[in-house]
């Protein structure tokens, strides 16, 4: 069986126009040897494993406790909430339920509307609304005040119309032609797993279990299919259309060719529901959030009080590093290396004040270096 560190070997992608400059490669293994150490290469691959381990062992402990402390965050909120409500408003603990009701009465009690026509248009909604925001911002430059939130200096605002009528173009494309037709595939595989349509809603609790099994199968789906997408034969004829923006913005998540369209976000995101014969409305918040992070990972932007974009804007600009979502499988596969020794990886938290991240921390050190990720955007 082969290693770990063979096994993390990435096939290049196959323009040479589209690979990282080597000049900017991880600079580790220059660093000096200290006397009497063993050099051979048995060695080095050993100490090269260990750590490999021990990094991974480190993301998988700081994504359980995320996971698990945004479940006891929300637990928690989600009853001094709910509390608060039946206070201040009346809200019955029943709420959500008789939301529910007015939907489910709405689409006529028919699981062929709830799971085609429903899910359809709910994700619409998520994607479209919240990348209408977004692409105000792009082609306005307003409000100016959150031009101070770009992740690169390269990415062009206002955007030229021609650029944004190309991408939004594509994205229906995809949109009308592959998932909506995959909804329909997706409620007949729904109604073999025996998926609820009915009147009844799960548990909060429950629906919270099932969001983070949904996280975690995505993450295994989309990494592995992305980095699938990058080897040197899928990544010329494929993947490559998509990474024609160096600098995205939040449509860029569906700009893709059709066959990524189908192996990178619906397969990924339909899993989970699939495997936990989920409820169609548990589906349709899943499916929303998943719409609305993408668009967070591309928009170019580190907004605050938002999940951080870092990663995946620093895979659009390099390539060959962050191919997963919750950067587990980056850290097991050595496919982080360079982010992890970039100014993009210390930026890569959720900001929970208004100042820009790259005003906490900014590109020129206190020695005055500036940055060789800054250097390199510039060149582009």
């Amino acid at each position: 069986m082969a290693s770990v560190a063979e096994a993390a070997v990435l096939p290049e992608p196959s323009s040479a126009q589209d690979t990282a400059d080597p000049a900017n490669m991880d600079t580790a293994a220059a660093e000096k040897v200290a006397p009497g150490a063993d050099t051979s290469p048995e060695s080095a691959e050993k100490m090269g494993l260990v750590q490999r381990i021990r990094l991974t062992w480190d993301s998988v402990r700081m994504t359980v406790f995320v996971l698990g402390s945004a479940m006891v965050v929300l637990i928690a909120a989600r009853n001094t909430l709910t509390w608060h409500a039946q206070k201040l408003w009346g809200f019955s603990g029943s709420y959500w339920q008789r939301r529910w009701d007015n939907i489910y009465d709405f689409f006529g009690e028919d699981p062929a509307t709830l799971g085609i026509l429903g899910t359809c248009l709910v994700t619409s909604m998520a994607f479209f609304g919240f990348n209408s925001l977004l692409i105000f911002l792009d082609m306005t430059g307003r409000p100016k005040y959150l031009l101070r939130y770009k992740i690169q200096d390269a990415k062009e605002v206002p955007l030229p119309k021609w650029k944004m009528w190309k991408c939004l173009r594509v994205v229906l494309r995809n949109h009308i032609f592959i998932t909506i037709p995959g909804m329909g595939v997706l409620y007949y595989l729904m109604q073999l797993r025996g998926c609820s349509f009915g009147r009844e809603l799960p548990t909060f609790h429950w629906v919270l279990f099932e969001l983070v099994v949904y996280s975690l199968v995505e993450e295994l789906g989309f990494f592995y299919s992305h980095w699938l997408l990058h080897s040197p034969f899928m990544y010329a004829r494929v993947h490559k259309f998509h990474h024609e923006w160096k600098q995205s913005i939040g449509m860029v998540g569906v700009y893709c060719h059709p066959i990524e369209h189908i192996m990178s976000n619906i397969v990924p995101t339909g899993l989970g529901p699939l495997l936990m014969g989920s409820h169609v409305a548990t589906m349709w918040f899943w499916f929303s959030l998943a719409f609305v992070q993408t668009s967070i990972s591309h928009c170019g932007y580190h907004f605050p009080f938002l999940p951080s974009p870092e990663a995946h804007d620093y895979h659009h600009l390099k390539f060959n590093n962050c191919f997963g979502v919750l950067g587990v499988l980056d850290r097991l596969h050595g496919t982080d290396t360079q982010f992890l020794n970039s100014k993009q990886h210390e930026r890569h938290f959720m900001s929970m004040t208004l100042v820009p991240v790259r005003e906490q921390i900014p590109d020129v050190d206190p020695k005055g270096k500036k940055s060789p990720e800054k250097t390199l955007a510039k060149t582009k």
